[in-house]
């Protein structure tokens, strides 16, 4: 655990756009090439698993330590308690960071534009920056926020209909 806490750390201490360069080499070991949409995918990977991974550790350390404590006292094997305590309690959590999690991402595929990644990214860079068009840049991150936007408001939605608590503050 101790080790992939550093590996974790130093993953997500590195900016985005610099692990992208970074990673070429590896980029063009697996895909045969550092440019373009597949070649993107490599380094979105490689950003994304650190920040999910500490997203989700933190969902699952916000379970209140008595409802483990009293799994276990009723018993309950260490899958059990996951599977029955730990994931469906912390559900409301989960779907909050894995909507903070998408609109993170959202801006690193946006960011891997610059090496021809795709989507809004490239619009904004190919037909905006390099052709002097600030009026696409500009539209491609008006985009860029309602997509956010969208992805976060749906998350908390869930998110909240999915949280018990509230619903026996409700009632």
């Amino acid at each position: 655990m101790h080790i992939l806490n550093v590996v974790i750390n130093l993953l997500r201490s590195v900016p985005f756009l610099i692990l992208m360069i970074l990673v070429f080499p590896l980029t063009r070991l697996l895909v045969g090439t550092a440019v373009g949409t597949t070649a993107s995918i490599v380094p979105l990977v490689i950003a994304a698993f650190p920040f999910a991974a500490r997203l989700a550790e933190s969902s699952l350390r916000e379970v209140n330590p008595n409802i483990i404590e009293t799994a276990q006292s009723m018993g309950a094997t260490p899958l059990q308690i996951i599977v029955k305590v730990l994931i469906p309690e912390s559900i409301p959590s989960l779907i909050s960071n894995a909507a903070i999690a998408v609109t993170t991402i959202l801006g690193y595929s946006a960011m891997s534009g610059i090496i021809g990644g795709g989507g809004l990214g490239k619009i904004a860079i190919n037909y905006g920056y390099y052709r002097y068009k600030y009026l696409v840049m500009l539209l491609a991150v008006i985009l860029l926020i309602i997509l956010v936007q969208a992805f976060q408001s749906i998350g908390t939605h869930f998110a909240v209909k999915s949280d018990k608590r509230l619903k026996n503050k409700s009632k």
